[in-house]
């Protein structure tokens, strides 16, 4: 991969993601993966000193580590070499004022999902994103695989047929006991409806599998129905979620996400039927795409091979037969961002790696998702028209 022909890496700021914050390590590697990104300043944790001690140990001048976003925004804007992006590593109800203030004072984002705890404040961001003419990129992670983008370039040319059915699933077991209730701070504020949102187990991973059916597919959903559960006494968000989907042309989906589904790791998996075929992936086994045609032979396509679409070539990086995943994917997001911000200071056409990646619509999208499953729920599993498609 390259940097697009741009002479300096971009600049990347970063609000939360500091000490003990599993995904801002995320962040950060995948920044780096490309060389497209140098992280040069930060507001990294809420309570200012140990947000300056992480800066000091990463390397950050003192003068660019920032007690809070505000700040941070506030100053950069003012240098002559301030941050191009800002990378949002925050829980869910923090998202739209840090990112409405680094969008407003003209700096591209890079941001969490879900997008927003509400679909108001989704849709206001996406407003300013259309009137500042900036990027806002959504870290769907499991939209930078390079099989997730074969899969889509098979099924959009027509390879599997009218899409009659749509499994996909995705069960964790790490909070299957009350772990918030242990001091676990990710499960607190997960758990938490004023930090997390209206959805529980379907905004933190359910939007990760409603998002990459769509992606696959490119289909998009007219209603859903769903039945929530909360099995961990005490907790007030679903950690379980059962929602059947009908999308346009007919096709019919079932989604399951569960927090609570014991031996599962990372169980995202995700099968696709149509009328000439039918084609299937699991995020635990990434390289490995599986097709098979009506009335014929199934095949294993693995990552790396020669004949495989643009959109999983240009974010292939290791040789067939080494094992690439979930930093690699995560990297292609941030690749695909660099490149939508390097074409357009260069002034030029968009390489392959900045197209499909998820953006602020995107964003949008799954926050209308998680309203629409959690009031089909509510209205005792009615079938509900999300806001958004």
């Amino acid at each position: 991969m390259t940097m697009g022909g741009v002479a300096r890496r971009l600049r990347l700021g970063m609000v939360g993601g500091g000490e003990g914050a599993y995904i801002g390590g995320i962040h950060r590697h995948a920044a780096r993966l490309d060389n497209n990104f140098e992280l040069v300043a930060g507001a990294f944790d809420v309570n200012a000193a140990r947000g300056h001690a992480f800066a000091a140990a990463s390397g950050i001048d003192k003068a660019r580590s920032y007690g809070d976003f505000r700040e941070m925004a506030a100053q950069e804007r003012l240098r002559g070499d301030g941050v191009d992006v800002v990378a949002i590593c925050t829980p869910n109800h923090t998202h739209f004022p840090i990112a409405e203030a680094f969008l407003e004072a003209g700096f591209d984002v890079i941001c969490e999902k879900p997008l927003t705890v509400t679909l108001a404040e989704a849709v206001a961001l996406q407003a300013i994103v259309e009137r500042e003419k900036r990027l806002l990129g959504v870290t769907y992670a499991y939209s930078g695989y390079p099989m997730v983008h074969e899969a889509r370039a098979r099924i959009l040319s027509g390879e599997l047929g009218r899409i009659r059915v749509i499994q996909v699933e995705y069960p964790l077991e790490w909070m299957a006991t009350a772990i918030e209730a242990g001091g676990n701070a990710q499960a607190q504020w997960r758990t938490d409806p004023k930090k997390s949102g209206r959805g529980g187990s379907i905004g933190d991973i359910g939007t990760h599998a409603y998002q990459l059916a769509g992606f696959m597919t490119g289909l998009k959903v007219e209603s859903v129905c769903a039945d929530l559960a909360t099995f961990v006494p005490g907790r007030v968000l679903d950690d379980n979620a059962h929602v059947m989907l009908r999308y346009e042309g007919g096709a019919r989906g079932l989604l399951w996400s569960s927090q609570v589904a014991v031996g599962h790791s990372n169980g995202l998996r995700i099968r696709i039927i149509g009328e000439l075929g039918s084609l299937s992936w699991a995020q635990e086994q990434p390289n490995e795409l599986v097709v098979t045609p009506l009335g014929g032979v199934t095949s294993i396509i693995k990552r790396g091979r020669a004949d495989l679409s643009a959109g999983a070539s240009c974010r292939t990086r290791t040789p067939p037969g080494h094992p690439e995943g979930y930093i690699e994917a995560f990297g292609n997001l941030y690749a695909g961002f660099a490149e939508i911000v390097q074409a357009r200071i260069a002034g030029r056409e968009l390489l392959p790696i900045g197209r499909d990646v998820p953006l602020a619509q995107d964003g949008v999208k799954g926050v209308a998702f998680v309203d629409a499953v959690v009031d089909s729920h509510e209205g005792g599993s009615v079938w509900v028209r999300p806001a958004y498609t």
